[in-house]
């Protein structure tokens, strides 16, 4: 098995595997297939390799799993002293590849490339099938004492 960085090149593997993951996490999304393709086209054109890095695993040439990271940045604090974050996301293996340990070494190529970044924390949403593989790779879940509960305001 080979992991490397997604380049340009592969915008269009890209997007499978995001609709891919899509589909499993979310199920059936043919309605907005379309504009989401259109806009993953452009998102990854702008930010591959600024702030935005994608590993893909190949086994003889077919690309069978990847793991994104958006990286950001804002005014440092004490838990993020860089003021680098970087936040996980579509953690996906083709469902023929799975329970091989392939997603723990895809994640562990992202987190190799966020250090050498200077990222300071990762974040990410794990669902319950995830935990624990991320607990394992060194993911907490936030301290419920420390005062702060994540909220959302959906605009779109």
């Amino acid at each position: 098995m080979v992991i490397r960085k997604a380049g340009l090149k592969d915008i269009d593997t890209l997007i499978d595997l995001r609709i891919g993951y899509l589909v499993s996490d979310l199920g059936l999304i043919a309605d907005n297939a379309a504009p989401i393709r259109r806009q993953l086209r452009g998102y990854f054109r702008k930010h591959i390799d600024i702030d935005f890095i994608a590993a893909l695993a190949h086994i003889n040439g077919r690309c069978i799993s990847t793991a994104f990271l958006v990286i950001s940045e804002m005014p440092a604090n004490p838990s993020f002293i860089t003021g680098i974050i970087g936040t996980m996301l579509n953690v996906y293996t083709l469902p023929e590849y799975r329970r091989r340990g392939i997603a723990t070494q895809v994640i562990r190529f992202l987190i190799d490339e966020a250090a050498q970044r200077k990222v300071s924390r990762i974040d990410l949403n794990a669902s319950p099938e995830g935990i624990p593989l991320y607990r394992s790779l060194g993911f907490t879940e936030p301290d419920p004492l420390a005062g702060y509960i994540p909220m959302k305001l959906r605009l779109h």
